[in-house]
Parts: structure tokens; sequence; C-alpha cells
């Protein structure tokens, strides 16, 4: 089973991806906050139907749950919107770098301090030079991405 999520999760990094390229192609057309708000209307349609044939929880839970833990629909809408924004700007792979070097600077401070109930690991040196090389890696990327585009905008010109 959890080589299954293993697998899922990788299949979820890779629609992330897909998700991002997109939206930043649709975007221009369509403009930021409009796609962001289709992306949230058609996962709201699509979740709906998901619930009303297969849901087993208690959608009325929403209600008795603590307000920092719906803070996440916020947070989920804060990413798109920012993920949609920066795609057409710096590209995919450095939006990519960049989230997952911002997940896990706040992972490591989540761990730390135990937030949100989470099991508490300490800060180490292992763990700083790990996030070092992660901010490295996106300004390599951000870097090549640059270069690549003023190569393409000077051979254009020619």
């Amino acid at each position: 089973m959890e080589i299954l999520m293993i697998l899922f999760t990788l299949l979820g990094g890779i629609t992330l991806s897909a998700q991002s390229s997109v939206h930043g192609t649709f975007s221009r057309k369509a403009g930021t906050i409009e796609t962001t708000f289709l992306t949230m209307l058609t996962g709201l349609v699509f979740l709906t139907v998901i619930i009303i044939f297969f849901g087993q929880g208690n959608v009325l839970g929403i209600f008795s749950a603590p307000v920092w833990q719906l803070s996440a629909a916020f947070l989920g809408t804060a990413f798109l919107l920012l993920s949609v924004i920066a795609v057409p700007r710096i590209g995919v792979v450095a939006t990519n770098v960049a989230v997952i070097s911002g997940q896990l600077a706040i992972s490591v401070i989540i761990d730390h301090f135990g937030w949100f109930d989470s099991l508490v690991i300490p800060l180490d040196w292992e763990r700083l030079v790990a996030m070092l090389f992660m901010i490295i890696a996106v300004y390599f990327i951000y870097k090549g991405n640059k270069r690549s585009n003023e190569e393409k905008i000077d051979s254009a010109q020619i």
C-alpha cells in the first residue's frame, strides 16, 4: 500500500507541473484571476459530484472545524493564484523548484516547533544544508531560464 501511495504522490506532482504550465499559458488569454477562478469553480463542481456519489464523510463537519483548519482553503487558493502569476514570468521549473523550496522551508519550521499538532523534529545542520542546496538550485534554475529567454530575444531580433 505504501508503494501505491508513493505512486499516487508522484502522479500528483506530475499533474501539478502540467497544471502549472497550462495555467501559465491560459492566464495570458483569460487573465490571472480568471484562470484561478475557473480552476476553483471546476474543482467545486467536480468535487460536488464526487461527494454526492462517493462521499462518506460529514460535509456539515466544516461548521464545527476550528477556524485555523478552514484557512487551508484560502492557502490553497493563494498557492494556485501565485503559481498562475509566476509560471509565465519565470517558467514551470523555476516556479516548481521555488514552490518545493518554500514547502521545505516552512515544513522544517513546522516540524521544529510542532505546529498544527505535528510531530516535533528538531532543526539540525543537515536540514539547514539541505535548505541551502534548495536555495542554490532555485538561483541556478532561475538564472538559466533568464539566460535562455535573453538568448531567445536576441536571436529573434537578428
